[in-house]
């Protein structure tokens, strides 16, 4: 079974500030074309206007691609896990990592949903497993 990656040090950048008790997921929609943004951004990749707003994503979607990492066991980073792009619901797409799934499991356009999880000082990583529901 697949985890997350351990020992890898997390940059502001690389997570979401928000305390993993809220549950959500949030990403970046315009208001002038309606273009969903993900990384957040200052302007819309779509129509290059200011115009954003924060929604809150369902935190469900599909893997578009991913990839199965092996390293030896050795600390700090553990086993295997797998990197994946997911094309979420709402029209965006997230580099992230699939846990809680065996990697003969994984496949384009497996259902997914998020788990975020905490990783100290109110931040919070987002996760995908498989949506089995």
């Amino acid at each position: 079974m697949l985890g997350p990656q351990i020992g890898v040090p997390v940059t502001p950048a690389a997570s979401v500030r928000i305390p993993p008790e809220s549950g959500e997921l949030r990403y970046q929609r315009c208001g002038a074309c309606d273009t969903a943004n993900f990384a957040p951004t200052e302007m819309c990749r779509g129509c290059s206007s200011r115009a954003l707003q924060w929604a809150t994503s369902a935190g469900r979607g599909s893997v578009y691609s991913w990839t199965v990492v092996r390293r030896p066991q050795a600390r700090p980073f553990g086993g295997a896990h797998a990197v994946a792009i997911v094309d979420l619901d709402e029209g965006y797409r997230m580099l992230t990592n699939l846990v809680e799934v065996e990697p003969a499991e994984i496949h384009s356009g497996m259902r997914v949903r998020v788990d975020l999880r905490p990783t100290g000082e109110e931040r919070v990583l987002p996760f995908f497993t498989p949506d089995r529901g």
